[in-house]
């Protein structure tokens, strides 16, 4: 059984998200303690509320650190919600700019709909060589809750790394829903509440530890 750690840090539905976590096969610890979230097969980082919040928790338990020194040894990391947002360069709520993990770059910025949040039930396109949306269908949807998204994708592909795989969902305009770029994976969305698509991408996701 492979183990997860849920990154405890203040901010995101950690009941929930064990819950399903440990529905798709993972054996789950839920810690803020670098050596834990170090060690695990995988790590995964929650987040709801706004981006300047969830950066001061995450920076309060180095979890900027830990998901860095994850990534430079190819360790699993998974983003949710604003677990998602934080891992972008930078964030823009009110007007404010707050400083992000910069594992991507980019913005995170409000989405430019009529009807703010955009909360409830909507499809993703995700590519045929998807991991995480493996065996789902092209119409199964997820369950959103935000106002604000990563709506551009920076990162250009190199010679040495092979290009991310994107998936895109629409709300006012098209937002980055997925993204999985080598061992760092994340979703808009919040796949520990899409029920049963949401139970098969979290298996998919630990099955790929």
């Amino acid at each position: 059984m492979k183990s997860v750690a849920l990154l405890d840090y203040g901010s995101g539905n950690l009941h929930s998200a064990e819950r399903a976590l440990v529905r798709a096969g993972a054996d789950v610890t839920v810690t803020s303690e670098s050596k834990v979230a170090l060690d695990a097969d995988g790590l995964v980082v929650p987040g709801v509320g706004a981006y300047a919040a969830c950066m001061a928790g995450l920076l309060g338990v180095k979890g900027h650190q830990i998901i860095g020194r994850r990534l430079a040894g190819s360790r699993p990391v998974l983003g949710i919600c604003v677990g998602m947002q934080i891992l972008f360069e930078r964030g823009v709520e009110f007007g404010v700019q707050t400083d992000g993990c910069g594992e991507w770059p980019g913005t995170v910025a409000q989405l430019p709909a009529p009807v703010l949040p955009h909360m409830g039930w909507n499809t993703v396109t995700a590519p045929a060589d998807s991991v995480l949306f493996a065996g789902l269908d092209a119409d199964t949807r997820f369950y959103f809750v935000h106002s604000y998204a990563a709506q551009e994708w920076e990162l250009p592909a190199s010679d040495t790394m092979a290009p991310a795989k994107l998936t895109w969902a629409e709300h006012g305009a098209p937002f980055l829903a997925a993204v999985e770029n080598g061992p760092l994976a994340a979703t808009q969305f919040h796949p520990e509440k899409s029920g049963d698509a949401g139970a098969v991408l979290l298996r998919n996701w630990v099955n790929s530890l």
